[in-house]
């Protein structure tokens, strides 16, 4: 493997002229810079990284942080206002999926085009076309113009394209949960193959759990300036505690969901069917808890495609601040669920003696697959704990501990 990085940035930078009304373009225009009608805005500033070859990196930060501005001057779409960024090798971007086709061509056409601007050669393109099409499940209507297709569709032969050009340098904007679930899945396999096969990744997503487990390092980026570049345990611990400072106390995400209606799973899906919970065998969606004395068990009954592998579980415990106290992933605790032949499953977390210290706790449950990876779905709040103490105990958890005392 190389030992020069394949992506270097240096003092990359990317300014905006904004302007309040149109006719400001045209005075700015007139007077050629001697006065000035707009006002300048940085979606990114002196920002420098290097990515070495076959490292995937991990890329956080909130909505505007100048994430989608980053990749977008990695892959030659935007021009940089300051410094340079140096690319070895060829990329596939998804971002903007199908955002160069042309909606008076067929998606034959179309195919080809893409390919072509990504790099490949005509006798690379004949030899991979039939694997796109396969890959994208719309063969159909492969020769019909894409303007009568519809998104889910749009958006299947676009990654298709993406994903099928060999690339040396992956760059993913939250382009995971494309299309309808079966594809979804199948897309992410495929990304984990060029992983796996050694390819550079920038991944970018909101999933502190998909940028640990995929990425060697993480950056985070924050109103346009790279806030930390480090192993992705630690930047993604770091961001999701400057976000949970913005959260107020008592804050709900959304409404309590202890059972969800009663459906079977789409095909390629899994969905959560019901989430029971008790305390010392009292059931209900809010739990009396005692510290250090209560039993709490979690039940999540799920139902996925018979033809699908059994699932992960995962369960995690959050503050009335929102701060994530814990959680339990199945894998991670070596446990394999399974599924009955019509696809349904059940799996239950016990936590003996709970140790959460006094006050108002929620559950959020996550149907995954078997390697915990791709989400079915998310329940947030699905149970409330309520729990008392005795004693002055100060904190979220009370940990084991022992005293020692000396003269």
């Amino acid at each position: 493997m190389s030992s020069e990085p394949v992506i270097s940035a240096t003092n990359l930078g990317k300014c905006y002229q904004l302007y309040a009304n149109p006719q400001d373009r045209l005075k700015q225009f007139l007077w050629r810079g001697r006065r000035q009608y707009f006002r300048e805005f940085w979606s990114l500033r002196d920002v420098s990284f290097d990515i070495m070859p076959g490292e995937v990196l991990g890329i956080v930060g909130r909505n505007g942080a100048g994430k989608s501005t980053l990749l977008q001057l990695v892959c030659g779409t935007l021009t940089p206002t300051t410094g340079k960024v140096t690319v070895k090798g060829r990329i596939a971007a998804l971002l903007e999926l199908g955002a160069g086709f042309n909606p008076e061509f067929t998606g034959r056409e179309n195919v080809l085009m893409s390919a072509a601007i990504m790099g490949l050669s005509q006798k690379e393109i004949a030899a991979r076309f039939e694997e796109i099409v396969d890959f994208s499940g719309i063969r159909d209507f492969i020769d019909q113009p894409v303007k009568t297709y519809s998104s889910g569709m749009y958006v299947r032969l676009a990654f298709s394209v993406a994903i099928n050009v060999d690339p040396d340098i992956l760059v993913v904007d939250e382009a995971l949960s494309v299309g309808d679930g079966e594809f979804a899945r199948k897309s992410f396999d495929r990304i984990l193959a060029l992983k796996n096969a050694g390819k550079t990744i920038l991944f970018c997503s909101h999933s502190m759990y998909q940028i640990e487990a995929l990425c060697g390092r993480a950056m985070w980026l924050d109103r346009g300036s790279l806030r930390m570049l480090d192993i992705a345990s630690r930047a993604t611990l770091a961001y999701q505690t400057e976000l949970n400072k913005d959260k107020l106390p008592g804050a709900k995400t959304g409404a309590p969901a202890g059972m969800a209606p009663e459906a079977a799973a789409t095909q390629g899906r899994g969905r959560i069917v019901k989430i029971e919970g008790t305390s010392d065998g009292v059931g209900g969606t809010i739990l009396a808890v005692v510290s250090q004395r209560s039993t709490v068990e979690i039940t999540v009954e799920y139902a996925m495609d018979p033809g699908m592998p059994a699932p992960s579980v995962s369960l995690g415990i959050v503050s009335a601040a929102g701060a994530g106290v814990t959680s339990a992933i199945s894998t991670n605790d070596a446990v394999t669920l399974a599924v009955d032949d019509t696809g349904r499953g059940r799996a239950t977390l016990v936590f003996p003696r709970i140790p959460l210290l006094k006050g108002e706790y929620s559950v959020v449950a996550f149907l995954a697959c078997e390697r915990a990876l791709h989400l079915y779905e998310t329940a947030e709040q699905c149970l409330i704990l309520q729990v008392t103490q005795e004693g002055l105990t100060q904190g979220l958890v009370e940990l084991p501990h022992e005293w020692r005392a000396d003269v």
